[in-house]
């Protein structure tokens, strides 16, 4: 059990025991529970009790200095160890590990959407902490943000193959040159050659053509991504061409929700559910063969009073199946483009609070602290996103592409 193990131990077991019509509020709880483990933590760093003589001390204490803590439980003052040699911060009161982690995420935000530090210094006043924040303590929050957001950014990516790659774009409103202007933010997922996803990539620029996406695509193959087999993406013209030059060798699937969409809107409203039902047939197929048969046959059906409908399915039927060539169990998974979708609104609810950014950077600074964070939570998931074991083919036979829609006859 560590130092830290220990201090809890006894300080639950006296909690246990305090008699319940004592008036203990929470902060005198909170006070000597965070001191406890402060000196436990203190007793584990220079290897000695206080008074405890050890050879394995390192220095002595020499007094404390007071700190004010925000915590739930209001602003509570502890003592923070001064050492006759070198310094001590305990680990417990470093950023993202406060107590109240859903402040440190509120000043954050603020700050990086443009807020004053004054303004955030009220903002977090109106929290309940008395004590306010510095506006070194802000700078302090935001540059460790830069940091872990260049660290998702520019990280390399050849630890391990990426079989699939999910791309998708957002846009956010910035302000520029003393305008208000639209922005766009493409985002790369990918999924490990061991089940789980991760945050690959993401760029922002003025809109979602060829340039952007071909620089970020670029930017991710020079970081080492390699071992792509298939792409999921919209049909948007600029990231077609940006995906046949960056990932040659690699199959590409039309997300088949934007395909609805697309069909449905040379539909007229009326037959709209009869030919939703139509398409919809094609995707429980069982293989490739039967499902392009089904394709060519909802075509011959729709040909007569949906026309063209019927040409935009025939035109997409290779990009469509493209999933097919894959195992079967991973085609709900890679048929659309909906996992990244999610993440997409996700940043949306987030970014929409703030509004109007007063910079690229600022965009960048919070779509990648948000992202951090999902990273974090794809990677430690308990269950991965597909099983290891059906992706193990696909990384033993990279030379294995995809199978090819059947011929037409």
């Amino acid at each position: 059990m560590t130092t830290h193990e220990f201090a809890l131990s006894d300080l639950a077991a006296r909690l246990l025991g305090t008699d319940a019509s004592l008036s203990t509020s929470l902060r005198d709880i909170l006070t000597v529970a965070l001191q406890e483990l402060i000196e436990a933590e203190l007793t584990a760093t220079i290897g000695a009790a206080p008074g405890e003589r050890t050879s394995e001390r390192v220095t002595q204490r020499n007094g404390h200095r007071p700190k004010l803590v925000s915590t739930p439980g209001g602003d509570v003052e502890i003592g923070i160890p001064k050492l006759r040699q070198g310094s001590f911060f305990p680990e417990l009161l470093e950023p993202r590990r406060r107590i109240d982690k859903a402040l440190w995420a509120v000043i954050m935000t603020a700050y990086i959407t443009g807020t004053s530090t004054r303004r955030v210094d009220d903002l977090v006043k109106a929290l309940g902490c008395e004590s306010g924040i510095s506006k070194s303590t802000v700078s302090r929050i935001c540059t460790q943000i830069d940091a872990d957001v260049h660290v998702l950014r520019t990280r390399r990516l050849d630890h391990q193959p990426f079989v699939y790659v999910w791309l998708d774009a957002t846009y956010v409103h910035v302000r520029e040159h003393r305008q208000v202007v639209s922005k766009a933010i493409v985002i790369a997922t990918g999924l490990r050659a061991d089940g789980h996803r991760e945050v690959l990539g993401l760029d922002v620029g003025d809109s979602e053509n060829e340039t952007l996406w071909r620089e970020f695509l670029t930017s991710l193959t020079d970081r080492g991504l390699a071992g792509v087999r298939l792409v999921i993406s919209d049909a948007h013209a600029g990231l077609i061409k940006a995906i046949r030059r960056c990932f040659q060798g690699a199959a590409w699937q039309r997300c088949r929700v934007h395909a609805m969409r697309n069909l449905l809107s040379a539909a007229n409203h009326r037959h709209r559910q009869v030919i939703a039902a139509l398409i919809r047939t094609i995707f429980v197929q069982p293989d490739n063969p039967t499902a392009t048969a089904q394709l060519r046959a909802v075509v011959e059906q729709l040909r007569p009073y949906a026309p063209g409908v019927a040409d935009r399915l025939e035109a997409m039927e290779a990009d469509l199946l493209a999933y097919t060539g894959f195992p079967p169990a991973h085609w709900s998974k890679i048929w659309s483009n909906n996992q990244i979708e999610r993440l997409n609104r996700e940043l949306k609810r987030r970014t929409d609070v703030g509004g109007i950014f007063p910079d690229k950077a600022s965009v960048i600074g919070l779509v990648g602290a948000l992202l951090v964070e999902i990273n974090d939570e794809m990677i430690a998931a308990e269950r991965r996103y597909i099983a290891a074991a059906s992706v193990a083919d696909l990384t033993e036979h990279p030379g294995e592409l995809a199978l090819p829609a059947a011929p037409r006859t």
